[in-house]
């Protein structure tokens, strides 16, 4: 049983930057934060948990029934996040491509100290508690800690390089459309990565920094031992709310302008733009057949097709799908059924893992999976893990990619630049 509290903190801003502060003494956080932004499938502001009472961890090899079994057994709110080559474990799949974070495919754990912050309202949920420990907790929390982030700030010298260099990845994607011109796919999401070797960052600091440049509503920031990922991300993968379950893929992207007229011209063209909507709509039929896998008959419904919604740097035109399951299925086989997500993977779903592991030059790891948590009930809410920086301390191994998705229409140089705008936030956190 865990025993809870609530708090109501008179400035609820300092109080979640003082928790992400304090929370850092932790060898495990998961801070999920929402930048207030509203939607009708929000649950929390943000939500920090902490301190791990159990935990799994484990490569890709019966990944999903592990994390069944773990998920059944502790009966509580657990945390973690999934990687993308757990394809390998649903599909006769290898990643055999470079990795240089050599983080665990699979990771959850279940928090001793867990903050639910909705509105301004603060709610302190603690596992084996010890006498007076959330008060003693709060006052820390309130008081504020010094941020260490004045004493280590990033190296001003990091040096990012590329994985795919610019001819590579012209070849690259010239290779993935005759692919398409042969019908093996119709929409592949090709991804490179930017990456720095020997270099040191402060990883909250560096949060904060890509936080404040997007506000984006799914950012998280993710500490297990010497590994951590600060991430900005604007996508929601997949919740469950009883016997809903709710996808919004994003696929179309168009930057943003000072001069409002201009914006909302940025954001119409966006909307009508065939190239932009095709790719979303094929994407919407992937997740529509992966949800169908798991939802009673006839309950899979589009609530939301490409619709644009605006972010501070980018406009993104979103689809909302949603399907009803019975309440006997099990949370973990919907997550099994639709991961790796729609919008990073492509059409068709199989065909397109294998030829995106044949031309990238990375193994994604973290970057496209996605972070979340798991509700006692069985309810669960995960993000899309784009627009995020990995970052192992140990080998001092600093990694984000960006990708987009390639259709029969797609120019290689559009396609690149696109990739460097969407580099753009990452670039600035880390070079601060």
């Amino acid at each position: 049983m865990r025993t809870t509290r609530h708090h109501h903190p008179n400035n609820i801003a300092n109080f979640k930057q003082n928790l992400l502060l304090w929370s850092q003494q932790f060898d495990d956080i998961v801070w999920l934060d929402s930048n207030n932004h509203k939607d009708q499938y929000s649950n929390y502001d943000a939500v920090l948990a902490v301190d791990a009472f159990t935990t799994i961890r484990t490569d890709y090899f019966d990944a999903f029934e592990r994390l069944k079994e773990y998920q059944t057994k502790t009966d509580d709110w657990i945390f973690g996040y999934l990687t993308y080559d757990l394809k390998n474990t649903t599909e006769q799949l290898k990643s055999n491509n470079y990795d240089g974070l050599n983080f665990p495919d699979l990771y959850f754990f279940q928090p001793k100290k867990l903050f639910l912050i909705k509105g301004n309202q603060v709610e302190i949920k603690y596992l084996k508690m010890v006498d007076d420990e959330i008060e003693d907790d709060l006052e820390i929390i309130r008081n504020g800690i010094s941020s260490e982030s004045e004493k280590s700030p990033n190296d001003n010298s990091i040096k990012i390089k590329l994985r795919i260099h610019k001819d590579d990845y012209f070849e690259k994607v010239n290779k993935m459309l005759a692919h398409i011109q042969r019908g093996d796919i119709y929409e592949a999401n090709f991804c490179q990565e930017f990456y720095a070797e020997d270099s040191v960052i402060n990883p909250v600091d560096t949060f904060n920094k890509l936080n404040a440049i997007s506000k984006p509503p799914f950012a998280s920031f993710l500490k297990f031992e010497n590994n951590y990922m600060m991430s900005a991300s604007p996508e929601r993968y997949i919740k469950k709310d009883g016997t809903t379950v709710i996808s919004q893929p994003i696929k179309g992207t168009a930057k943003r302008s000072e001069n409002q007229a201009e914006d909302l011209k940025l954001a119409e063209d966006l909307s009508k733009d065939q190239k932009e909507r095709s790719e979303n709509i094929m994407i919407v039929d992937l997740v529509r057949n992966d949800l169908s896998h798991t939802a009673t008959k006839g309950s899979v419904e589009v609530k939301e097709l490409c619709k644009v919604h605006s972010f501070l740097q980018v406009h993104q035109m979103i689809s909302t799908i949603e399907s009803e399951v019975k309440s006997e299925t099990n949370p973990v086989d919907i997550i099994k059924t639709t991961f790796p997500m729609g919008s990073m993977t492509g059409v068709p779903k199989l065909s397109a893992l294998k030829i995106i592991e044949n031309l990238e030059e990375t193994k994604r790891g973290l970057y496209s999976g996605s972070i979340g948590y798991f509700t006692p009930h069985g309810d669960f809410d995960f993000n899309v893990i784009i627009r995020s920086i990995l970052y192992n301390q140990s080998k001092q191994y600093i990694s984000y990619s960006v990708g987009g998705a390639i259709t029969a229409k797609s120019d290689p140089l559009k396609e690149y630049e696109e990739c460097l705008v969407k580099a753009k936030a990452m670039r600035e956190a880390l070079e601060g």
